[in-house]
């Protein structure tokens, strides 16, 4: 099953350099295969460049199994998924809007940016057992402080995993980190299953267990 493009997503050869402090998903994904070697300091002392090659080793760690499956029956559907998903890790990457925190002098203005935010939220997602975040954004004034905010995740769930109970233990991890590490006063957090993966290989899915 292929997984329809959102309406407000991007081209992403259009939108990458901006995005990645001047580089693009491939090459962040051939600094990855070539062990980050020899250090690029573009790339290791950008924050949305790490946000990325966080989401893309991620992706990698929870989804391949399933797309070389998927691959066998659909290659194009296939491509045009990781494709997607590739496309939103890209635009979640850039910094965004400022978001404050509560200061704890009269004198401080601390922030976290909304790339950041939306980085935080993928990774609490993405540890949850059978599910591939998609795409995952926050609605709401975020830079003023005490508006209330929706975040919106949406997820793939591998064949086989159980769909409500992996949309619940997402929605908790979510509103977990999110109550940890951030001020921000979260009204809701939605999570939509937008598509099915195939089921990891025996072999790789004691893999994904002992991981």
């Amino acid at each position: 099953m292929a997984m329809t493009p959102h309406p407000d997503d991007l081209r992403l050869d259009a939108l990458e350099p901006d995005d990645l402090d001047g580089h693009t998903i491939d090459e962040l994904a051939d600094y990855l295969d070539d062990g980050m070697q020899p250090a690029d300091p573009t790339i290791d002392d950008s924050p949305a460049c790490q946000n990325a090659l966080a989401a893309i080793i991620r992706l990698r760690q929870s989804s391949m199994g399933s797309l070389d499956a998927a691959a066998a029956e659909e290659p194009p559907a296939d491509e045009s998924w990781i494709g997607g998903v590739l496309a939103n890790i890209s635009l979640e990457a850039r910094a965004g809007r400022d978001v404050p925190l509560i200061p704890e002098a009269p004198t401080e203005r601390p922030v976290m940016t909304e790339g950041a935010i939306r980085s935080l939220i993928r990774s609490a997602g993405d540890v949850v057992p059978g599910v591939v975040i998609a795409r995952c954004s926050l609605d709401g004034d975020v830079t003023t402080l005490g508006a209330p905010v929706r975040v919106l995740v949406e997820l793939a769930v591998r064949t086989g995993a159980p769909i409500h109970a992996a949309a619940e233990q997402v929605r908790e991890a979510v509103a977990t980190v999110l109550a940890e590490q951030t001020d921000l006063v979260v009204d809701a957090v939605d999570v939509h299953v937008r598509d099915l993966l195939p089921a990891l290989p025996a072999d790789a899915d004691h893999e994904e267990d002992r991981a």
